[in-house]
């Protein structure tokens, strides 16, 4: 089965392609979990974060304090194999990555990168994002959650939503206003008094995965947790482009399996006396997909190179996010309409994959909003403030 269609894997390092096939084995050994996880709608157990904590997955790009210091194209390479399983799997590990330990490593202090950074390397702790807010997603400057100086702590209010690993986080990286309306990033412990969790019900998209409100009531918290270099919008911005770059790799695997599986439903499917994939329209549908999945494939590990190069900019992250997750949806939906009715059951992971799709083309900043990202640096007209 041609899925490496323009030969990309020549293009890869001995290293990248061992970590590769090390992720593939070890998500292919856990899907079955992941699939009951999915069907029963409760997060995947906490004994699989640990196994991703032994191979090295959390914190890959970050040097030392227990993490492997890898590449970031090897980053990317372990969101494809890890998204091919399921987009919970990969979202666990950009939140844990780039989202807690990023901060962490970028903008705090030594002892707060020695305290944490080990214990989220091993998955002995978990933690979660909290910037979203009710009314606040796309617009995170507008946040209201607020701490509040007192003596040598902080204390915090507010309500953070949509927030994923929220329910099972040790540890809370959450954004505030301080009394000088400057955004600040905050350390706050699951048994902090005040601090409590919620989690979403209802959801028919990522449901392999916990995603949670977090409530501060008059959250106090020493000084010391407090990110000493995380100054304003641009801190939690920086966090998101880690993240975004993740997902631009991810998605690709969740679209690499969907072609997989459709192509050989095509060749095996008969109707009209013949496999449908002798069908022109099938044809047009899988040539489209192959094609939309080298072209992101190659974006990704271009983007990948660059941020090796420290040369990659946030908004090519954008262009890379608002692409590869707007065709690997697509390709979904095309890969659910060729198996027909076999295409909304959980036997084939397409109606799995499509709707987890749905949610990552809009979290982590939305698609419109990537748009106006990439259009913004293009024209250096901001059409939002």
């Amino acid at each position: 089965m041609k899925v490496d269609y323009y030969k990309i894997e020549e293009l890869l390092t001995q290293e990248e392609r061992l970590v590769t096939s090390t992720v593939k084995k070890f998500t292919q050994d856990i899907m079955p979990v992941i699939q009951k996880c999915f069907r029963e709608h409760r997060p995947f157990p906490v004994d699989i974060v640990r196994e991703m904590g032994k191979l090295g997955l959390f914190g890959s790009t970050i040097e030392g304090y227990g993490c492997p210091g890898m590449s970031y194209v090897v980053y990317g390479l372990i969101c494809q194999e890890l998204e091919h399983g399921d987009s919970a799997l990969r979202s666990f590990v950009s939140v844990q990555s780039s989202l807690v330990m990023y901060p962490i490593y970028t903008f705090g202090s030594p002892e707060q990168k020695r305290y944490w950074l080990p214990k989220l390397a091993t998955g002995e702790k978990i933690g979660c994002f909290g910037l979203t807010e009710p009314d606040f997603g796309s617009n995170p400057g507008g946040l209201q959650t607020r701490a509040v100086r007192d003596g040598n702590h902080y204390v915090l209010n507010g309500t953070k939503l949509w927030i994923s690993n929220g329910s099972i986080a040790d540890v809370a990286v959450i954004w505030a206003k301080t009394e000088d309306n400057v955004i600040r990033g905050f350390l706050v412990e699951r048994t902090t008094p005040g601090f409590s969790t919620s989690p979403i019900e209802g959801k028919f998209s990522l449901r392999a995965q916990d995603t949670a409100e977090l409530v501060l009531a008059d959250c106090r918290i020493p000084e010391k947790n407090m990110l000493p270099e995380a100054k304003g919008i641009k801190a939690p911005l920086s966090c998101l482009t880690q993240a975004r770059y993740g997902i631009a790799w991810g998605v690709m695997g969740a679209a690499i399996s969907c072609y997989e599986t459709v192509l050989s439903y095509a060749k095996e499917r008969i109707q009209f006396d013949k496999p449908i994939a002798a069908f022109q329209l099938v044809q047009q549908k899988l040539v489209r997909m192959i094609t939309e999945i080298t072209k992101g494939q190659l974006l990704a590990l271009r983007l990948g190179r660059l941020m090796d190069e420290g040369r990659a900019t946030y908004a090519q992250v954008s262009m890379a996010k608002l692409n590869n997750v707007h065709e690997a949806l697509k390709i979904a939906r095309e890969a659910r309409d060729i198996l027909g009715a076999y295409g909304i059951v959980d036997e084939y992971p397409i109606i799995r994959h499509m709707l987890n799709l749905e949610s990552v083309y809009t979290y982590e900043g939305t698609h419109d909003i990537q748009l106006l990202i990439v259009g913004s640096d293009i024209t250096g007209l901001r059409a939002f403030t």
